[in-house]
């Protein structure tokens, strides 16, 4: 199967809107969290945790941000993409809509090309980006994505605390001067203006 797209799969429906959900009450992994819709949560738990990396299983979900997810397909149906597909989400306190999904042709509201950031992650790692694994550094701090998860409107408890507060509006600040400058976003900052946080939250 070529680059392609997941409208032209027939295999899509395993993998809906229902299939995401609140963001925190996914598993906890470092600074991002994870599911699998195949029930296989062990296996890839067993990936996310392990020091020298693998492929993780059909059925993983990942993300680091509510509004971007990427899910682990069957092995070959997208050789281009390691078999993940990513999704770009709309979501709000009455649950998920996906906005845009696909593999190495998605690319989210602000221009940023998902599989162009991935790629660069070192092979042991399957696509997946953190901070040792090769990929460009993105203007995110662990305060930053954790007030980013913490306040996804899809989950029943929305306090916001002071200190998540001050972490969004610093974001929000780094976002308004990346997009002021010659080119506009780069690559590692539309991955964090993906989800601008409600402005409400803040007041």
């Amino acid at each position: 199967m070529g680059v392609g797209s997941a409208e032209d799969s027939a295999d899509k429906g395993h993998v809906d809107a229902k299939s995401f959900r609140c963001i925190t009450e996914m598993t906890h992994v470092r600074q991002f969290y994870v599911d699998n819709v195949l029930g296989n949560l062990d296996a890839t738990l067993a990936v996310a945790n392990s020091p020298t990396g693998g492929t993780y299983p059909p059925g993983t979900v990942i993300q680091l941000i509510p509004t971007e997810a990427m899910v682990k397909r069957d092995k070959g149906f997208n050789p281009v993409t390691h078999d993940w597909e990513f999704f770009e989400l709309d979501v709000s306190k009455d649950g998920t809509e996906i906005r845009k999904r696909g593999f190495a042709e998605v690319v989210n509201r602000f221009g940023g090309n998902c599989f162009g950031c991935h790629i660069q992650a070192r092979p042991q790692w399957d696509l997946v980006c953190e901070m040792d694994h090769g990929c460009a550094p993105i203007p995110l701090t662990r305060a930053m994505s954790g007030a980013l998860q913490r306040t996804d409107p899809r989950c029943k408890t929305q306090t916001v605390s002071p200190d998540d507060a001050e972490a969004l509006k610093q974001l929000n600040e780094i976002l308004y001067i990346a997009a002021l400058e010659p080119g506009g976003l780069s690559c590692e900052d539309t991955v964090v203006a993906a989800y601008y946080p409600d402005q409400s939250l803040l007041d």
